[in-house]
């Protein structure tokens, strides 16, 4: 198998397991046979136009959205059963952990992939997502382990260039209509902090993702990523601006008494 890192933000990331072809065969469970089946049923209820198979997979979606795509990442690592546990010690082959090196330091890698093995995760898998239990701690396994090896992939570097500029071109949209907009006399906002959260691929992306590593599973996988943490990012603005304008308010009253 393989393993990609795609950071959505600059404290966010996505993991995605590919399964190799030579491996398909040879790790296929009976739980994964269920599984596919499960999804091949599902697709066939979603292209359905009326009855209860269509609202059944529209509510489900809906309810699926709010899965943490953390959790949809770690879905796609197979669970460590004791034949691929005694297989991945004894033949030591290591796991390559694919990243875009122009948007992840190599050094900061592995604490990233740790993110998705530690304790806290793990707690919370037990607590709400046994179905992803697995998967994180087949990551933990892995690391304990040394066996993964970690490659920067130039063609995920343009995935992460195009997605840049994308949001650039939106950043400065934004900025030049606040500048516009802004009275004559209105003082001037300090600037935004180096430390504050930037999203780094748009919706868009993982077609292009996709189509870069030859993994079409990927473009669901940034778009819904990409959609969660900008809903995020959006929420958290709105309250440091609503804190903002309660502390101006404060701030006036004071100094009228």
């Amino acid at each position: 198998m393989r393993l990609y890192l795609l950071p959505i933000s600059t404290r966010r990331s996505l993991i995605y397991c590919q399964r190799l072809n030579n491996q398909l065969s040879s790790e296929t469970t009976y739980v994964d046979k269920i599984t596919a089946r499960a999804s091949n049923t599902w697709l066939k209820w979603e292209k359905a136009e009326k009855g209860w198979q269509k609202r059944v997979t529209s509510y489900g979606n809906k309810l699926f959205e709010r899965i943490p795509h953390e959790e949809w990442g770690l879905k796609t690592i197979p669970p460590l059963s004791k034949r691929r546990k005694d297989e991945e010690l004894e033949g030591r082959k290591e796991v390559e952990v694919v990243y875009p090196g122009s948007a992840i330091a190599e050094e900061n890698v592995k604490s990233a992939i740790k993110a998705f093995a530690g304790a806290e995760r793990q707690a919370f898998h037990r607590k709400w997502m046994l179905w992803t239990r697995s998967g994180s701690q087949h990551v933990d396994f892995l690391l304990n382990n040394s066996l993964l090896k970690f490659t920067a992939s130039p063609k995920l570097d343009l995935g992460y260039t195009a997605g840049g500029l994308e949001i650039t071109m939106k950043e400065l949209d934004s900025e030049a209509k606040k500048v516009l907009d802004k009275p004559p006399d209105s003082s001037s906002e300090p600037e935004a902090s180096k430390d504050t959260e930037r999203i780094l691929l748009t919706q868009s992306s993982g077609s292009f993702i996709a189509d870069l590593t030859e993994v079409p599973e990927l473009e669901e996988q940034v778009q819904r990523a990409v959609k969660q943490v900008e809903k995020s990012l959006t929420a958290n603005k709105e309250l440091r601006e609503e804190k903002q304008d309660l502390d101006s308010v404060n701030k006036q009253a004071d100094i009228k008494r």
